[in-house]
């Protein structure tokens, strides 16, 4: 019984707390570009490449400028311009956003693969210590130890992270813009009846997605880490697809859903310091990404059911 409470308090005390959002937050920002969105009716399965090279981008000019304020502008500008590619290709070429999402993704894929040998010389990854990361936020908490694990050593983008979760929040469910984007997914013909331009509006929350995506992919390689890898995203952009399903396109619900694959993550973390399979660790992400799809699309057919019921 002590062995078992030894174990259970080295997997089960506050720096997993910690762990938990620090592996949460470059998939909360995917969630939240998915969200807004989903909210104008298009899933942004593309979100996966716009990290990727999202990430590229922060590590580069971060690494030859010196500076991680540059090299998170320069994510956010490669967010955006690939997110008004995929929103060119879709609103106006009228290809189908998945198609277009996938060709992005396996294009990030590639691109990067190619820049990284071509600039940097180097296959796999690339670290050096002339990569500026971001600034880690650390607080007086008179030697508290549990006040400081839990408090202190976030990445800057974390807690504003969880701010953008309720300003997102009040934005669609409390403004006018936020009415008028949710107007546009459910019924588009009755919000052009209203005078809303619906190809404007979602030509503008797909950029704003890329702008979240842009943070995503530079707080994945400056803030999450210091460098940058081959695929280094690992299937976030798609566990934030997941989390906005989850949510049913709700932040906080969808916040919810990501701190789910955060804890997952770092208990699995945890567990394989203790001796398990490596094979049964690594799966553990991909486990929760099927139950919480499956959880999410449950609860879809039963509101679908209950609402014709009504009917």
């Amino acid at each position: 019984m002590d062995g078992l409470n030894e174990i259970l308090s080295l997997v089960f005390n506050a720096t997993l707390v910690r762990s938990t959002i620090r592996a949460a937050t470059p998939i909360l920002y995917a969630t939240l570009a998915c969200v807004l969105t989903q909210q104008a009716n298009i899933l942004n399965i593309g979100i996966e490449g716009i990290m990727i090279f999202a990430a590229f981008a922060a590590v580069t000019t971060s690494y030859f400028a010196g500076s991680w304020v540059l090299g998170l502008l320069a994510a956010i500008i490669t967010g955006v311009v690939v997110a008004a590619f995929m929103a060119f290709a879709h609103l106006k070429a009228k290809a189908d956003i998945f198609v277009v999402g996938m060709g992005v993704n396996m294009l990030a894929i590639a691109m990067t693969r190619f820049l990284l040998q071509r600039t940097f010389g180097v296959s796999g990854s690339f670290h050096h210590n002339d990569i500026v990361p971001m600034p880690r936020l650390n607080f007086d908490f008179g030697g508290n130890a549990l006040l400081d694990t839990l408090f202190n050593d976030y990445s800057l983008f974390e807690p504003v992270g969880i701010v953008l979760v309720f300003v997102l929040a009040f934005i669609l469910y409390k403004t006018v813009w936020g009415l008028r984007l949710r107007s546009v997914g459910l019924n588009p013909l009755a919000a052009e009846t209203a005078g809303i331009n619906v190809t404007f509006r979602k030509f503008e929350v797909m950029l704003y997605s890329g702008v979240l995506g842009g943070i995503a992919g530079a707080h994945l390689s400056l803030g999450y880490s210091r460098m940058f890898v081959e695929n280094m995203t690992n299937g976030r952009g798609f566990m934030g697809v997941a989390a906005m399903f989850f949510g049913g396109a709700n932040p906080f619900w969808g916040w919810i859903g990501c701190l789910i694959f955060g804890f997952a993550d770092s208990l699995g973390s945890r567990l394989q310091s203790l001796g398990l399979p490596s094979q049964f660790i690594l799966m553990i992400p991909y486990v929760v990404t099927v139950v919480v799809l499956t959880l999410a699309m449950m609860r879809k057919k039963r509101a679908e059911t209950a609402r014709k019921s009504a009917i």
